[in-house]
């Protein structure tokens, strides 16, 4: 197995984690969760997005979230911006980065954000290009990329197709994210060849749910393929709300766990990311979902 020397992860779990949450979660709260993923050695977080709040209630504070972290030299804070409007309101909140997204399923696309994906791509382009204009970084993000809700098992070529148009509006680094968490190694695999059709190793990353067990299975197939970057949730945070059953993102703790057992560097101090998921599963009044924050809580109870 030839495995990369270190990896990337970029946490999720303030917006991708948080967004479904029916209580609403409080900005406080939410900044505090960013400071802690960063102390913990977090270098990439995606703190919020920039969407309407009568579809994403949870995410109406997010200028007020942006504002409230103090900043560390070295972390890159990240926000979704699904179009012009939700980029131009992020700009005041100095994101490092920002993300788009498009599906791999036509059926997705329309129930997602009302669209098909050609439209989606078109609504991505000024977008793209107003943010490396201003040097903010790009990354794209291919949903249903194994698996769909509405239409079943999707094709490795839907996601070279989107991944060409991707890579055609500028979007600088792509995704293959297992929305809905159906994926097993081999689909993996097939779908991350796809996307490196168009992209090059150092500019695809992994985006696995674990509805069925499958996101660490899936993580070490894109590994074993030389991938480095990958999204993962502090305390298994998150959900799809356009698929039902589907559960949260493979939690950052198991994760670093199984990278620290392979060798292989990932620069977060373990026993901090647990702290920063038992913190936010305080505040949501539930257990943290990762199996190893849960082993390591255990053990410090005993």
């Amino acid at each position: 197995m030839k495995l990369p020397r270190t990896v990337s992860l970029v946490d999720v779990g303030p917006r991708d984690g948080l967004q479904n949450e029916k209580q609403p979660v409080p900005a406080a709260a939410k900044i505090a969760l960013v400071h802690r993923l960063q102390e913990a050695g977090l270098r990439r977080i995606e703190v919020t997005s920039f969407v309407s709040p009568k579809w994403v209630p949870q995410m109406a504070d997010n200028a007020e979230v942006m504002a409230g972290i103090a900043r560390q030299s070295g972390v890159a804070y990240s926000v979704l911006t699904p179009n012009m409007k939700g980029f131009e309101a992020a700009l005041g909140s100095r994101p490092d980065e920002i993300a788009v997204f498009g599906a791999a399923s036509e059926a997705f696309s329309q129930k997602n954000i009302n669209c098909s994906i050609a439209e989606s791509i078109e609504r991505f382009e000024p977008v793209v290009a107003a943010a490396l204009a201003r040097g903010i970084k790009v990354r794209g993000a291919i949903s249903c990329a194994v698996g769909c809700p509405y239409e079943g098992d999707v094709a490795p070529e839907r996601v070279a197709l989107v991944a060409r148009l991707m890579k055609q509006i500028g979007v600088q680094q792509v995704g293959v994210c297992d929305t809905i968490g159906v994926g097993t190694a081999a689909q993996v695999q097939r779908a991350m060849e796809a996307a490196l059709q168009h992209f090059d190793i150092d500019q695809v990353y992994g985006h696995f749910h674990d509805t069925y067990g499958q996101a660490l299975a899936n993580t070490l197939a894109s590994l074993q393929m030389g991938v480095w970057q990958f999204d993962t949730s502090v305390a298994g945070l998150g959900g799809c709300p356009y698929a039902k059953g589907a559960t949260g993102n493979v939690a950052t703790e198991d994760v670093v766990f199984m990278l620290q057992g392979l060798g292989i560097e990932t620069g977060i101090d373990l026993d901090k990311l647990v702290d920063a998921g038992a913190f936010i599963s305080g505040v949501l009044g539930r257990q943290p979902q990762s199996r190893a924050a849960t082993a390591i809580l255990n053990k410090r109870a005993a």
